[in-house]
């Protein structure tokens, strides 16, 4: 599994290294280039730990290495303060404007207006319908949510599970990226739902990812079927702790497979405490280098090319695109995202989870 993961980053890297410059499409010569300078928005910190703990970090060291200044905040989930931040750096002279989407009316406003400005504009993880950035980054969504669904058989295949009733704890319904994870998943699971070998049981969007939301919705679900449920299909390991939570409280946990996203530390360790079947790990910082190589390129007047393309489902634009190969966790292999330096020894191997680790080949 370790040479998978490998795979993966380089891939992400060469990628982004490989991109090639077109050069200046302003028309401008250097003397009249604006000072590059690069404005990131990133969404909350509350949905899931990656934002802070791996894309900011990754993306600051890529603007560095590259002597480019910058500013990254984060919005927090809140959608004015999201355009507060995008006018603040507007007006302090970003050239280029990076933005994860709340939603994406507010990041299509956010988006216009930086055009309007003359500010370039990137896409990171999430696309903006209806948006106008000159590029998207992000990772194959719907392959994670494959991913996500074949685990989750995987899972109640090994544990020897007839006909089981699956439970579904889909993303922010405003989220473009939840829509291709649940259309990644249903691919896998509806056919089974539809030969009867699987019995489709509740099936909810979580408003903004929110942790909270999801445990009264999971606790809900878990009564409206009588406590029959055999299977957990959650969109990220946040949606999936907060049904172990709940799991917990009845005694179901480590009995019920519950699925997640991120490799979060939180994520891994209910891995190797038995109570999660499986993650999604993205090596983000391959998804950060990606972006930030194409940030750098267009904040310096540089129109990089990009192998792919996705295309907008509002407007039908075809949007350059870098997509990186995610990968699926297991118990086995959490040792993997340990050695690919996403996640530290010191972080994931803390009180309870010392044990487990060496268990699991992490030190």
């Amino acid at each position: 599994m370790r040479k998978g993961i490998l795979s993966t980053a380089a891939a992400g890297i060469l990628l982004a290294g490989g991109l090639t410059a077109c050069g200046s499409d302003s028309g401008t010569d250097s003397g009249d280039t604006p000072t590059p300078k690069i404005g990131v928005i990133l969404p909350d910190s509350a949905s899931s730990d990656r934002w802070e703990t791996a894309d900011r970090r990754f993306l600051e060291e890529a603007f560095e290495a590259a002597g480019v200044d910058s500013t990254i905040q984060n919005a927090q989930g809140d959608k004015a303060q999201f355009q507060t931040l995008a006018d603040q750096m507007i007006t302090d002279g970003v050239t280029v404007l990076m933005i994860v989407n709340l939603d994406s009316g507010t990041g299509k406003a956010v988006l216009d207006k930086a055009k309007q400005q003359g500010v370039a504009t990137i896409d990171y993880d999430r696309l903006t319908l209806g948006g106008s950035a000159e590029y998207y980054v992000s990772f194959d969504n719907e392959a994670v949510g494959k991913l996500q669904g074949e685990g989750l058989v995987k899972c109640l295949t090994d544990a020897g599970v007839q006909n089981p009733t699956i439970a579904t704890l889909n993303g922010s319904q405003t989220d473009n990226n939840a829509t291709l994870f649940k259309a990644g998943y249903d691919g896998v699971l509806d056919p089974l739902y539809e030969s009867g070998e699987y019995t489709k049981g509740p099936d909810q969007w979580v408003p903004d990812w929110d942790n909270t939301q999801a445990a009264t919705i999971f606790e809900q679900m878990l009564t409206q079927t009588g406590g029959k449920i055999d299977g957990v299909l959650a969109a990220n390991d946040g949606l999936g702790n907060a049904a172990i939570s709940v799991l917990k409280r009845n005694q179901l946990n480590g009995k019920v497979p519950v699925t997640g996203q991120d490799a979060t530390p939180q994520g891994l360790q209910n891995i190797l405490a038995g109570d999660q079947c499986m993650t999604v790990y993205k090596a983000i910082k391959a998804e950060a280098q990606a972006a930030a190589e194409l940030a750098i390129g267009l904040a310096k007047g540089e129109r990089k090319e990009v192998a792919q393309t996705v295309t907008d489902t509002e407007t039908n634009r075809e949007v350059p695109a870098v997509l990186l190969t995610p990968q699926a966790i297991y118990k086995d292999n959490v040792v993997d995202v340990v050695n690919d330096g996403y996640v530290t020894a010191e972080e994931l191997c803390t009180g309870e989870f010392a044990a487990l680790c060496t268990e699991a080949g992490i030190s």
